[in-house]
């Protein structure tokens, strides 16, 4: 293992040959959903950044962006890159799993390099890369949170996000946490990243349940809709709510030791922009870049979340 970037675990190297190495202009296709909610919107803010400045670094490179707002938006945008500009290499964060394999399987059994960013695909080893936080760990950081903040257990109500296989994986994480802890999950739903619809899905819980004491909405978007829901609802029974991925106005109210957001737990949409620079090296130089890179979840709490906060970010 050789660590790449400080604070993240270790790039699983390849021994193999590099993508390319020659004066032909190569070209990579970026594919990623549009801007739907805050974490989605950090991702495009730093991939567009990233494109523009690696085609200063890189003259031979030619980048193509394409934002999708579903899936099948995302499969026609990857269809008309490989039809059109006969792109070398692939970056992409699937939508959602199931829908984008067999486009992105296309890719790869075509020649072209495939890294694949966050949302895994639904068949394992389609891509040559993988860029990910760690999703399994995201879900235990969590967990491990509640158990901390409810020593005698208690009733909790859990928000998913969009069904994709690092959802799974989040859940699956908390779930093992929690474990024998007394804390009961009385309800789970799909918010699915949304602020609107996880309002809806809290609203829907709010009704159901006379006693819920806090609330994993295991990402920071639903957060913002899950406070709403509990404020116009008047609800004084939930202690606390934790969300996820390290949004600057939630990490502004752990710092400023908001009881009703006492931690967050990272998850940095910049990594898309690791997956681009990542493919972009192994296009124009003889570096090894096949294999895993997982970006580690922090817990943020008030005594470390100044290192967190970015006022200047989109996100």
């Amino acid at each position: 293992m050789k660590t790449l970037l400080a604070g993240c675990t270790a790039l699983t190297l390849s021994t193999g040959a590099a993508l390319a190495q020659d004066d032909e202009t190569r070209v990579i296709g970026v594919s990623i959903p549009a801007a739907t909610h805050g974490w989605a919107g950090g991702m495009n803010f730093h991939a567009q950044q990233t494109v523009e400045r690696l085609e200063e670094v890189y003259p031979q490179l030619d980048f193509v962006l394409a934002t999708a707002s579903d899936a099948g938006k995302q499969v026609n945008d990857i269809e008309d890159m490989v039809a059109t500009r006969g792109i070398d290499a692939l970056v992409v964060l699937p939508f959602e799993s199931d829908p984008l394999t067999p486009p992105v399987q296309s890719v790869a059994e075509s020649g072209a390099w495939v890294t694949v960013v966050d949302r895994g695909l639904s068949v394992e080893g389609v891509e040559d890369l993988y860029v990910a936080g760690d999703n399994p760990g995201f879900g235990q950081v969590s967990g491990e949170f509640m158990v901390s903040q409810m020593p005698d257990g208690g009733k909790i109500v859990v928000l998913r996000g969009i069904p994709t296989t690092i959802d799974n994986e989040r859940v699956e994480g908390f779930e093992q946490a929690i474990e024998g802890s007394g804390i009961e999950v009385i309800d789970m739903e799909h918010g699915n990243w949304n602020r609107d619809d996880s309002f809806n899905v809290m609203q829907d819980f709010l009704s159901k349940h006379p006693q819920i004491d806090a609330v994993w909405a295991s990402d920071d978007d639903m957060a913002v809709g899950v406070l709403a829901a509990i404020d116009a609802a008047g609800r004084d029974d939930v202690q606390f709510v934790l969300g996820g991925a390290g949004m600057k106005e939630l990490v502004k109210r752990v710092m400023d030791g908001d009881e009703m957001i006492p931690a967050d737990v990272t998850y940095p949409p910049s990594m898309i922009a690791t997956a681009i620079e990542l493919t972009a090296v192994g296009l124009t130089s003889n570096a090894p870049v096949s294999g895993t890179f997982t970006i580690g979840s922090v817990l943020v709490t008030p005594e470390n979340a100044e290192q967190f906060y970015y006022p200047d970010s989109p996100f």
